[in-house]
């Protein structure tokens, strides 16, 4: 795809993986929209770079979510690409039952939900324009799952499934379906969780992940991965398998 020229929706896009995503389209000379729940992030994002659209919206609320997309689509009808980047993370243990999981943010709205939503909603409007695309980020942990982060993982596993399918559904209509893949990056998800293993931080930052993302972008690489995900598209199940085993021997 084309990283120029493109008005670009991204959720989530205050923090982390969207923030440098917005970054790097403004960078490539696009126009970009980011919406996020905390408006203060907003505004510093908006701060450090003034050309960005800002609108405050929880994409897992219908309501919120609806007028999100007749706001974009009214306020910049040239809009191409939207990036599905919002979600959360949550170490649940289901051996309690379901009560931790009910206690908290519910990621099959944020992950799943939300993004098949606003993509299905968006694509009378993208079908009608040049170059369209929507960008699902999902994870590594859609390959191999997390026994700490069981919702998480089946979500990004999820993301992963409805790519496939609807990039199969959309290629007639002339609207790309990417995959970003990411691997552990430096984020603020889940704080809680890299809390309780010691303040876990990793060792990738959102602006590198996503400079190499954006040169597989402009390659129209359906499906990007980076690190230890690059090769999960063509993993074995006996190799899937052996990594999961590897990451959850201490649960």
């Amino acid at each position: 795809m084309e990283l120029s020229g493109n008005t670009v929706l991204i959720t989530g896009g205050a923090s982390g993986i969207g923030y440098a995503m917005a970054e790097a389209f403004l960078a490539a000379g696009s126009e970009v929209i980011i919406c996020g729940r905390r408006e203060a992030r907003l505004q510093e994002a908006r701060q450090q770079h003034p050309k960005l659209h800002v609108k405050r919206c929880d994409v897992a609320n219908e309501q919120e979510r609806a007028a999100l997309v007749e706001w974009v689509v009214s306020q910049f009808g040239n809009l191409n690409v939207l990036v599905n980047n919002a979600g959360v993370q949550r170490d649940i243990d289901f051996s309690n039952g379901i009560t931790e999981f009910l206690a908290g943010e519910n990621e099959i709205r944020v992950n799943l939900e939300a993004p098949i939503i606003l993509s299905g909603m968006l694509v009378p409007h993208l079908k009608t324009k040049q170059a369209a695309a929507i960008i699902n980020v999902s994870s590594g942990l859609g390959f191999i799952p997390a026994a700490k982060m069981p919702v998480y993982s089946a979500t990004k596993a999820g993301i992963h499934a409805f790519c496939m399918a609807i990039r199969r559904q959309l290629q007639p209509l002339g609207i790309k379906v990417f995959e970003v893949i990411p691997p552990a990056v430096d984020t603020e998800l889940n704080p809680q969780g890299r809390a309780q293993r010691g303040g876990f931080k990793a060792n990738l930052s959102s602006t590198e992940f996503v400079a190499a993302v954006m040169k597989d972008l402009a390659n129209d690489v359906p499906e990007i991965g980076y690190a230890m995900t690059a090769g999960l598209r063509n993993a074995s199940r006996a190799d899937l398998d052996k990594s999961f085993e590897q990451m959850n021997s201490r649960w």
